[in-house]
């Protein structure tokens, strides 16, 4: 078995694209949740909560060819690669296009311009704006295949189009690509762009926040006063790299990956099952073949759903005791989606490497219904760990856990 470490991390989201600017905005409690103006045209559109990226812009030096296949979602995913080989250094290096880097990568969906776009064609019968690189941009492997493509990686591509578990399936399939020693370098992630149709999904559930009026107070992760979720968007790239391939060319390392486990409720399209989400915590523990006392902190899913935010932290709670701290960045964020999970797996390297950890916003009194755990609220929170766990459900019944040790 070989060992896999993260040797570049990045992210494009609503609060920078930067660990220092994002970090400074969690310590100032500032949200990146905003009231969206533009969607009071959808009149059955409940919520009008969501945290956009408002400043993304196309890199310069990137050629309208590259442009032609990628939507938003793929360019916030190509935009996190690129950052994310540059800080491992790899960018432009020959070593990447010779079939040792591969990428796994997903989204919930394609870019939905495109899909509107068909549409029309299916309800009015015209073409109208479809042409060669339509499809591409909406197809559910647009992110993984057009990061293939920017960079010329020819080597495996793994496709991860789970919604919320896209980005941490990503990492965790490419880590396991590394591990059984299929290739040495793995660009893993996953990335979501915005649209209203998404908000309607949850909507249509009743699982939204309405605070229209009051955008920074919610999502409310794991509060008692909690009224839902809110989407966001962004995208988050990790280079995953075999530990003697990183030595060889004197890579920084910024953590090692120890454990991975995946797992499907197969019970319910929507609703989490307690029992299944610990056996994805339990599985990741058993890869690492670490004892629940190892992990010193869980970055959870903390939807602001009360189903979801129930059943996460029972069984949490059933797996580690009460002693373990627990936060959501989804607080701050909203719900990035096929992002999420690797944007929390690189907020929670960067917390364990720092020994800083994150709180929940918004988190006033813990929902007496959820497990009885250390809910990290009001400010960061100094502690020293080892051991790191960052965990993500999906509609579909899709659990995923990810383990991360400090590399010393």
């Amino acid at each position: 078995m070989k060992r896999v470490v993260v040797t570049g991390m990045a992210g494009i989201t609503s609060l920078g694209n930067d660990w220092a600017s994002i970090e400074a905005a969690f310590r100032a409690n500032r949200s990146g949740i905003r009231r969206m103006d533009e969607w009071d045209r959808f009149s059955e559109l409940n919520t009008r909560l969501a945290g956009p990226i408002d400043d993304f812009g196309v890199p310069k030096h990137w050629t309208r060819k590259q442009l032609r296949s990628m939507g938003r979602v793929s360019r916030l995913a190509v935009a996190a690669a690129e950052r994310a080989l540059e800080d491992a250094g790899l960018l432009g290096d020959p070593c990447i296009q010779d079939g040792r880097m591969g990428v796994a990568c997903g989204s919930s969906t394609g870019s939905t311009d495109e899909i509107k776009t068909f549409g029309n064609m299916l309800l009015n019968s015209v073409a109208d704006g479809l042409n060669a690189n339509s499809y591409v941009r909406m197809m559910p492997h647009t992110t993984a295949a057009n990061i293939s493509i920017f960079f010329g990686l020819t080597g495996r591509l793994i496709p991860t189009s789970s919604a919320c578990t896209s980005g941490s399936q990503g990492i965790g399939y490419a880590y396991e690509a590394i591990k059984f020693g299929r290739l040495p370098l793995m660009l893993a992630g996953g990335a979501e762009e915005l649209c209203p149709t998404e908000a309607m999904v949850f909507d249509a559930l009743y699982a939204t926040s309405l605070k229209n009026d009051a955008p920074h107070s919610t999502p409310r992760p794991y509060d008692n006063g909690r009224d839902g979720l809110v989407i966001g968007e962004g995208g988050g790239m990790l280079v995953l790299e075999e530990l003697e391939h990183a030595l060889a060319r004197g890579a920084r390392i910024h953590a090692e990956i120890v454990g991975f486990g995946s797992n499907a409720d197969g019970a319910h399209i929507t609703k989490p099952e307690q029992l299944t989400m610990r056996g994805a915590m339990q599985l990741a523990l058993d890869d690492a073949g670490l004892s629940p006392d190892s992990i010193g902190y869980v970055n959870g899913h903390g939807t602001a759903t009360e189903q979801g935010d129930i059943a996460e932290t029972l069984a949490t709670a059933e797996l580690f005791g009460s002693r373990m701290p627990i936060s959501s960045q989804k607080s701050f964020l909203g719900h990035t989606l096929g992002a999420c999970g690797a944007l929390e797996s690189w907020f929670s390297i960067e917390m364990m490497n720092r020994d800083t950890y994150i709180h929940t916003l918004n988190l006033d009194e813990v929902d007496p219904r959820c497990g009885e755990l250390d809910y990290l609220r009001g400010e960061v929170r100094q502690m020293h760990h080892d051991y790191v766990m960052n965990n993500n459900f999906a509609f579909g019944g899709v659990n995923t856990s990810l383990i991360f040790r400090r590399w010393a």
